[in-house]
């Protein structure tokens, strides 16, 4: 019976798709992938497609028309895996910056320390980002500092993409009433998990930033967050 579904949405990752895949695989633990690709045009779906024969019944792919956001990518990862009964469903970037290797905590701090979510921090210790230029590390850090202010919740990093869920969280949570797609996206979904009361830990890691490929990072991605972040509080108060 499956039990841990790596999702990876992608969009351009032709440098780097067959060699994370490769590298999940690598891992002791029985990880499936589920690559969800944006139509990608440069290719990215056609090298996952030429390696399912490899990886027959462990690597899948969902193809979407055109850059729908992350966010949805995810939604659409969580529900196909959710519907396939995995129990514990993990985000992870293409790219490198998260390390696969840290897989195995984010599954350790949930299946053996009992935590209902794991977050792959990246300030639970300090700063802990390779490669990103000063401002963009401060950018980071004080973002997330800004999000603990208005929202109250505890977590250092509560922007971070790499995290690892137990399937009862995302059941619980309305999937689709989730109202960001971006960056916002990230805050949005460890606020309905902590509101909800749920365990959610952070697990130290360190963020490498991509050797490879061009980022997706935009400015109309960060005022998404800027103002998302209050609405998410501002609803809350209606909310039980």
């Amino acid at each position: 019976m499956p039990t841990k579904l790596v999702i990876i949405p992608t969009y351009n990752e032709l440098e780097n798709i067959q060699k994370i895949i490769a590298k999940v695989f690598s891992l002791i633990g029985d990880f499936h992938i589920l690559v969800v690709d944006d139509g990608s045009p440069d290719g990215t779906a056609d090298i996952v497609k030429s390696l399912q024969a490899k990886y027959d019944g462990i690597l899948y792919i969902e193809e979407r028309k055109g850059k729908l956001g992350l966010g949805t990518a995810y939604i659409h990862g969580f529900k196909w895996g959710l519907a396939r009964n995995y129990n514990y469903l993990f985000e992870m970037d293409a790219d490198f910056s998260h390390n696969p290797d840290d897989l195995i905590k984010l599954y350790n701090a949930c299946e053996i320390d009992g935590g209902d979510v794991a977050i792959g921090s990246r300030y639970k210790t300090g700063v802990n980002v390779v490669n990103w230029p000063m401002g963009r590390v401060l950018m980071s850090y004080y973002a997330s500092v800004y999000v603990r202010f208005i929202t109250g919740m505890p977590f250092r990093d509560s922007t971070a993409g790499f995290k690892c869920y137990k399937a009862k969280v995302l059941n619980k949570i309305d999937l689709n009433k989730i109202r960001f797609k971006g960056y916002a996206f990230q805050i949005e979904m460890k606020f309905r998990a902590w509101k909800l009361g749920f365990d959610v830990v952070e697990v130290p890691i360190i963020f490498t930033d991509r050797l490879e490929g061009t980022s997706k990072m935009s400015g109309g991605i960060f005022k998404e967050a800027f103002f998302g972040v209050i609405y998410l509080r501002l609803a809350s108060f209606f909310k039980k």
